[in-house]
């Protein structure tokens, strides 16, 4: 990442964002298990899923933003908002990768 990356711009901080972005890699496994073990709509799956897609809307505009305060790179951005909706396990590998860098 270019340049400094900032703390924190208000409630909006990388820790945050990293949690938030392993809580929806958990809601989505969770979906793909109840997904391919019940067999066909079930109420927890159709849960899960609305749970998954507003955490990727949620999750999408909060990086974007914070692409542009300089909290998180625009490659973590992009791999949220681009890849979340497919697999929000694309976000959460790279705000490990990013955090990594950052203690070098």
């Amino acid at each position: 990442m270019s340049g400094q990356r900032r703390a924190t711009a208000g409630p909006i901080t990388f820790a945050r964002l990293r949690a938030a972005s392993f809580a929806h890699s958990c809601v989505y496994l969770g979906l793909l298990i109840c997904a391919f073990l019940a067999g066909g709509p079930q109420p927890e799956t159709f849960v899960l899923g609305l749970t998954h897609g507003l955490l990727w809307i949620a999750m999408s505009l909060l990086c974007l933003a914070a692409a542009r305060l300089r909290i998180v790179s625009l490659r973590l951005a992009v791999a949220v908002a681009v890849l979340g909706g497919i697999g929000p396990f694309f976000g959460s590998w790279e705000f490990i990768r990013e955090g990594r860098l950052a203690d070098t």
